[in-house]
């Protein structure tokens, strides 16, 4: 018989379900312009295997009306989504848009891998390094840390920096954007005289590699088709000695961003500001003898010279959607490409599609949880729901912010090290443990149990000398009251009631991908549906995140419960979200402040000046993405908690969420 509870969850499910779609069907809406845009996906079969794309085509380019095409580089750790506000500008100005998944990201089939690698590296500008200063150095490592540090060692450079004395090379810096270039060239709708690329972070190295390819290049009847434009967000520059001189780049634009993680994209300096101006690299770049200018236009278009540094007040990673980054770029392709669009630069439309994406994301989340509320009450699924843990056993005052303040110490100070450590030296089978910042992130989940535990054991012994009582393991969220030893069939039906879920949020992916082209996410990668290669990624790292949940989420909503866990409605939910965050969430914010309050003061960010630049850049850009989705998993694991009373449900949909991100959108060697 259906309860009460469960047509109230049936009315929620649904509503949830109708906004989602809702959102979803207008952001389709925006992505294609409300018809004005035709879009595809497929995949480019290369020599080192299929690329994947999407393919923004205007419906006004035909074969008798050829547009001008643009191909869009993405950056490390994102996918040819990430494109999609540079995509959806330009094709609703006439431009046809390719969007690649390059090397190890996405479901393209090469690993980062095919790019290559050699066994040295450089940590200053390319041209000015000297062994005997040791900014040209050997290295040793894993093969995916030989790879990372070698992001800006690019095809086209001299052998002295794109091979090495152990037979290895770059062997595709471009990481299939070659091919993505000439297969958008050869569209029957293109005009390939009237082409350009752009990229963003890893995509710019990309985005040099295909122009120095491309440069001088000819179609079967002799026409031009080099890029008439290189757009780059977030980009590197060289000095014109580290490449042959037959190598040219018409009209570059480079989008620099004021609070850059990345030390490469800011020279390896400090800070950006006006010093850069002043550098012969600069100068170079815009082919002037004087100091340079921000937001000014060397050069001339029609002899491809012009050259121009426009300074974002953004940060690396929100570049890709900087509304005056976007407007500036816009008009560079105008002129580079002659768009003649009536649609005015900054008028974009973009962004409002991203939001809407985030509304599908989180009604969507909505839904999952109200069938999670539904199942409960079925009477196979009822059993594990259990009575919450008596208040007796929470910490309280001086004790609850002491035991606290250890959780959001231990998780911040490790960060850093934990993350950097995983993410490129630690040893594990490569070909199993194929994801780069996940290996990073699980690393880092590692230490934080093994410091934790012994933390833990110090506590439990002084607490035993002081003979204070032993909490059971029901008072400690590991199993049912009526026990005190593990129940395995309360732990497997719980771990089967997550699997349901998982499966039923995977299914609305999965049909919004089919009816929409679109994920859930906002901006970067977020739930998308796997290939095989990723699912099995998804179960390698699985067991490590539901361990580091079910250790976080024990201490957070079980040893520091709030009060608000025993207060029905929204108010007890929304102080124990609160309480919650405020553990799992409190090591990163600590992060944040450390790395960006001397960076907005101009002093430089703080894990460069602290530690080293090192261990700045990937962990460090990669915060603006994990602290709002640590957030949310805090409210998910909150609802749960009170809805059951039962840790693992709770800590497992955020372990099969957090681990599905990670591994649908990491990149992968």
């Amino acid at each position: 018989m259906t309860t009460n509870r469960q047509k109230l969850a049936t009315v929620f499910t649904v509503l949830f379900l109708v906004a989602s779609m809702i959102c979803m069907f207008m952001a389709n809406g925006i992505q294609r312009d409300h018809g004005n845009i035709k879009i595809s996906e497929g995949k480019i079969q290369t020599d080192a295997g299929k690329i994947t794309y999407k393919l923004y085509k205007p419906v006004s380019a035909t074969k008798d009306n050829r547009a001008p095409g643009v191909l869009l580089l993405h950056g490390y750790q994102n996918d040819h989504e990430t494109c999609r506000a540079y995509a959806i500008e330009l094709a609703r100005r006439g431009v046809v848009v390719l969007a690649i998944d390059e090397y190890g990201h996405g479901k393209t089939q090469p690993g980062l891998l095919e790019r290559g690698y050699v066994n040295h590296k450089v940590s200053v500008n390319y041209g000015e390094d000297s062994e005997a200063d040791g900014t040209y150095k050997k290295i040793g490592g894993t093969n995916r840390y030989k790879i990372l540090m070698n992001f800006s060692n690019l095809t086209f450079f001299k052998d002295y920096y794109s091979k090495d004395s152990d037979g290895n090379s770059v062997k595709d810096s471009a990481e299939g954007g070659i091919e993505g270039y000439k297969w958008l060239s050869e569209l029957e709708y293109v005009d390939a005289t009237r082409l350009a690329v752009s990229g963003h972070s890893m995509g710019t190295w990309a985005s040099w590699s295909v122009s120095a390819a491309y440069a001088g290049a000819k179609d079967a009847d002799g026409n031009d088709i080099s890029p008439k434009a290189t757009v780059l967000q977030c980009g590197e520059l060289f000095r014109n000695s580290v490449y042959d001189p037959s190598i040219y780049f018409n009209n570059v634009l480079l989008l620099q961003a004021k609070y850059d993680e990345f030390s490469y994209f800011r020279d390896y300096q400090k800070t950006v500001s006006d010093r850069l101006l002043s550098s012969d690299l600069r100068k170079e770049f815009l082919g002037i003898r004087e100091d340079g200018k921000w937001n000014t236009t060397y050069g001339d278009f029609s002899e491809g010279t012009a050259r121009r540094m426009e300074l974002l007040y953004t940060n690396h990673r929100l570049t890709t959607h900087d509304a005056h980054g976007l407007k500036v770029a816009l008009d560079w392709f105008d002129s580079a490409l002659n768009i003649n669009s009536a649609i005015p630069s900054d008028n974009q439309t973009a962004m409002g599609k991203e939001w809407l994406n985030l509304g599908a994301l989180l009604t969507a989340i909505g839904a999952m949880l109200s069938v999670m509320t539904y199942m409960i009450d079925t009477p196979y699924f009822e059993t594990v729901t259990i009575p919450l843990p008596s208040r007796e056993g929470m910490l309280k005052g001086k004790s609850w912010f002491t035991s606290a303040l250890i959780s959001i110490l231990v998780a911040g100070v490790l960060y850093p090290f934990a993350t950097q450590l995983g993410h490129a030296l630690v040893p594990v089978p490569e070909k199993i443990f194929r994801m780069t910042v996940g290996t990073g992130l699980i690393t880092w989940y590692l230490f934080i149990m093994l410091f934790t535990g012994i933390i833990n054991l110090i506590i439990s012994i002084r607490n035993r000398k002081k003979g204070i009582a032993k909490l059971s393991l029901y008072d400690r969220g590991w199993t049912t009251e009526a026990t005190n030893r593990l129940d395995f069939v309360y732990i497997l039906k719980s771990f089967l009631l997550v699997i349901c879920l998982f499966l039923f949020l995977y299914v609305v992916v999965a049909v919004y991908g089919i009816l929409f082209k679109l994920d859930l996410r906002i901006i970067w990668p977020m739930l998308t549906t796997f290939n095989f290669m990723r699912l099995f990624q998804f179960m390698v790292y699985l067991p490590f995140f539901a361990a580091y949940f079910l250790m976080s989420e024990q201490k957070a909503l079980v040893t520091l419960r709030s009060p608000g866990t025993y207060q029905k409605g929204i108010v007890g939910f929304l102080r124990t979200w609160m309480r919650t965050a405020f553990v799992m969430c409190g090591g990163i914010i600590l992060i944040v402040l450390l790395e960006y309050i001397p960076f907005f003061l101009n002093i430089g960010p703080g894990a460069d000046l602290l530690f080293g630049s090192t261990f700045g850049g990937p962990f460090m850009s990669l915060m603006i993405l994990l602290l709002p989705q640590i957030f949310v998993y805090s409210g998910i694991g909150a609802y749960c908690y009170r809805k059951t009373g039962n840790l693992y449900i709770s800590a497992f949909i955020c372990a099969f969420i957090a681990c599905w991100i990670v591994t649908g959108g990491s990149s992968f060697v």
